[in-house]
């Protein structure tokens, strides 16, 4: 193991959250009936697609062969999402409440990262800087999910 496996798997591991991520906006792009939405989550999904660049640079920088695909459960979740909206129908509110809910999962996982005292002080920083990107998206999608809620 070299010096940087803790943060090549660290970083790896978020990689794989924000595929998972650029995955679930584009399937919320295929079902949103919603202009409004399926242009908000096509954005996400490109800043999304970003983030796992940079996070795939920092990991061919140190060395690490990056990740490139996203996680195993988030694939039985996205089948899961197509069954559920095959069966309710393809309504923004449900939508935004799964993305919602996605945003959830990937901003504790760069919170998690970031609190971890392991990594190098580069690689804390890089997922900081990408953690700007993260909440945002997360904040945003919490806004309007409660928006719809009233």
């Amino acid at each position: 193991m070299s010096d940087n496996s803790h943060d090549i798997s660290t970083l790896n591991s978020l990689i794989a959250t924000t595929i998972d991520s650029v995955d679930g906006y584009s399937e919320a792009v295929k079902d949103s009936k919603s202009a409004r939405f399926g242009s908000l989550f096509t954005s996400r999904a490109s800043e999304r697609r970003e983030i796992a660049s940079r996070l795939q640079q920092e990991v061919n920088r140190l060395g690490g062969k990056a990740e490139d695909d996203g996680t195993v459960l988030a694939g039985a979740h996205r089948m899961f999402l197509n069954l559920k909206s095959a069966v309710t129908g393809q309504d923004d509110k449900a939508i935004i409440n799964e993305v919602e809910a996605g945003e959830d999962h990937i901003k504790a996982k760069f919170e998690d990262a970031i609190a971890d005292r392991e990594l190098s002080p580069q690689v804390r920083q890089l997922i900081e800087t990408c953690y700007v990107s993260v909440k945002a998206g997360h904040d945003e999608m919490r806004d309007i999910k409660h928006s719809m809620e009233r």
